[in-house]
């Protein structure tokens, strides 16, 4: 049997295989530090292959760089020797939620992910530390003393000398935040969905056309969707040296425009301008008339992109089955449109039942001068004063999109103490963009810079709302409250500490308030914590341990490490979700785990016995783990391959 790797991906690895596969004439050996012959990538004969001339050298190029970016790059692909060890005390259901609230630095956990969660993730939201020029808490190995920056950045004459006065304040601060952001980001991309997979990021002025300028790298500039601009308070602060600024903003990417459906968003009312989100294609709004026979219920109606109301006409006849509702929409309406689209490429749209219908067709009918638009702008939220027969799902506590007072009130409310978290963001926010990912109501959703949780809040709550099944995953680098501040003094010692505990009592108010509707709502969440692999040195550079004392070789597993520590490094290693739903039984004596229904079975107890591994072989499961020690004895080695063969041949078996 094969021992596992017990290690994050080596992404350069898996980058060297893509090209191999790609360009195998650009791939060659060579000799590493360890003596070893492996693949290498020949770099000019790759720039020749995706160029009619060769880019080489110190020849002038577009290009966006600053100074240590390669090693930022390393940052992001090199392997590491962590895990992600389970916390049942401080989780909610553990045994049956989906959720999954990660503690540790993001970069480590977002290398630990890629196997297990690689391209399964429909949406990120991430409201990282803005650069205010302060220090960063994630200071990563590659960050650059002030001397080192000068110097690797040409800051310095033939004679040592500074070339410019306070350059450190202008260029150091992008650079450390550069540095922290891009390998992040970097691997970020690689978990998105293929298809459906989105991104949004919270931004202020101070780095937006940097962070823009790396995701145009990272994601693909044609995969830009559009620059959100969220007010975040009414009105500025009256301490201001300068201009007010009540305003941030929130990139948005997707994994493909190409096979990307798109999203929708709000507009502006009469009295305040909102995010508008254009639709790529098409998209979802569930109509829910008030009153009306169950049969009418979830209708789905759309318009094609691009359609302007105007002076031609169109007869809503040929969408077969739409109906009058309490004066909203008959058969025999018709509709004023100057339409992009010929007739016949309308009544096909119709056939297909892709005409999106919205409000404004109502707003018409009963309100005469209500504004023309273009109904690219979709409206997410579907009621109002004007139209009382609509149900308003995504109007949550009001209109707009929430600002920092809304958020500090949440916390307020929900704790019963002030400012606890610095600058969350609000509900509303979370809930209006994830609302408009709504495709799939099934996605998983991941937030790496977690803070005080509103994400895994606002997941729940939209869930409660449209009876959906998301799932989220938090991860938050414990990040330790000040002693002076008010999370201290109410006893949260770190940031982790506030976004479990707002879950916790989020989680209990949605479930208060929709007592009959959320009886199904999955409130839970299990915590996991990077730490350390579970596994001694000796396992990964067995020769460098061989004239050691041989008491090493006792075990190859950490003291203080239990069945469940090692449960879930397999479970990563080997594409099982860590939300897995996880079934602990005993056979012959012998603890063994059922993972995911059979997809990884695992028995880390010593002793086992031939009819232990016959009962696991019988149930066939896809995967079968257990430690190098475990067999009872040589009879029992012999037999193991062959009673897995007789029973389950295609079991892949493995061990520690």
């Amino acid at each position: 049997m094969e021992h596992l790797n017990m290690q994050s991906m080596d992404k350069v690895a898996a980058n060297v295989a893509k090209i191999m596969e790609l360009f195998p004439n650009c791939v060659t050996e060579r000799i590493n530090a360890e003596g070893k012959l492996e693949h290498a990538i020949d770099f000019d004969m790759l720039r020749q292959e995706l160029n009619d001339y060769v880019v080489d050298g110190l020849q002038e190029r577009y290009q966006f760089t600053w100074p240590d970016k390669r090693s930022a790059i390393l940052a992001a692909n090199a392997p590491i020797n962590k895990t992600l060890r389970p916390c049942r005390e401080e989780s909610v259901d553990f045994d049956n939620t989906e959720n999954l609230y990660i503690e540790g630095d993001n970069l480590e956990v977002l290398k630990l992910l890629q196997e297990t969660y690689l391209g399964k993730v429909k949406m990120i939201y991430i409201d990282p530390p803005y650069n205010t020029g302060n220090d960063f808490v994630y200071e990563d190995d590659f960050k650059q003393s002030a001397g080192e920056y000068i110097g690797n950045s040409g800051q310095l004459d033939e004679e040592g000398n500074r070339l410019v006065a306070n350059t450190e304040s202008n260029g150091r601060f992008h650079t450390d935040w550069l540095n922290m952001m891009y390998p992040r980001l970097k691997l970020a991309k690689d978990l998105l969905d293929k298809d459906e997979g989105v991104i949004f990021i919270s931004i202020d002025d101070s780095e937006v056309e940097n962070l823009k300028k790396i995701c145009d790298e990272i994601f693909g500039k044609r995969n830009f969707i559009t620059q959100l601009v969220w007010e975040k308070k009414k009105k500025g602060s009256f301490l201001s040296i300068s201009i007010t600024n009540i305003k941030e903003y929130i990139l948005v990417y997707s994994k493909n425009i190409n096979r990307f459906s798109g999203l929708i968003g709000e507009v502006n009312s009469e009295v305040e301008t909102y995010p508008c989100i254009n639709a790529v294609n098409k998209r979802e709004v569930r109509y829910i008339p008030k009153g009306i026979e169950s049969k009418y219920k979830e209708k789905n109606y759309f318009l094609p992109m691009g359609t302007e109301i105007s002076d031609t006409t169109m007869s809503i006849k040929l969408l077969s089955d739409l109906r009058i509702i309490n004066g909203i929409l008959s058969e025999d309406l018709q509709v004023e449109g100057n339409w992009r689209y010929s007739q016949d490429a309308m009544k096909q749209y119709a056939l297909n039942k892709e005409l999106y219908i919205t409000r404004d067709l109502y707003i018409r009918r009963i309100v005469k001068d209500a504004r023309y638009k273009t109904l690219k702008d979709l409206l997410l939220r579907l009621g109002d004063e004007r139209n009382n027969d609509y149900i308003d799902l995504y109007n949550l506590n009001g209109t707009g999109w929430g600002s920092n007072e809304d958020a500090d009130e949440e916390l307020r409310l929900l704790f019963g103490k002030q400012k606890l978290i610095d600058y969350p963001k609000p509900l509303r926010l979370l809930f209006k963009l994830i609302a408009s990912h709504m495709e799939n109501k099934n996605s998983l959703i991941l937030d790496f810079f977690s803070g005080s949780a509103t994400t895994a809040h606002a997941v729940m709550q939209l869930n409660a709302e449209d009876g959906g099944k998301r799932k989220f995953i938090m991860v938050q680098l414990p990040e330790v409250c000040a002693e002076n501040s008010e999370a201290y003094k109410a006893g949260y010692k770190n940031i982790c500490e506030i976004g479990k505990e707002r879950i916790r009592r989020a989680g209990k108010k949605i479930k208060e308030e929709n007592p009959l509707t959320t009886q199904d709502l999955d409130i839970g969440f299990r915590v996991l914590k990077c730490d350390s692999s579970n596994m001694k040195d000796v396992y990964y550079t067995p020769r460098e341990h061989m004239d050691k004392q041989q008491s090493l070789f006792v075990d190859n597993i950490k003291e203080g490490r239990d069945d469940e520590d090692l449960l879930f490094q397999v479970m990563l290693e080997l594409d099982t979700p860590l939300s897995s739903k996880i079934i602990k039984t005993e056979i012959a004596g012998k603890v063994v785990y059922n993972v995911a229904q059979g997809h990884l079975m695992a028995c880390f107890d010593k002793d086992v016995t031939d009819a232990v591994i016959t009962a696991i072989a019988k149930e066939m499961p896809s995967y079968f783990v257990m430690r190098d020690s475990s067999l009872a004895n040589d009879s029992v080695a012999i037999n193991f391959e062959q009673i897995f063969n007789t029973y389950s041949p295609q079991t892949v078996r493995r061990v520690l």
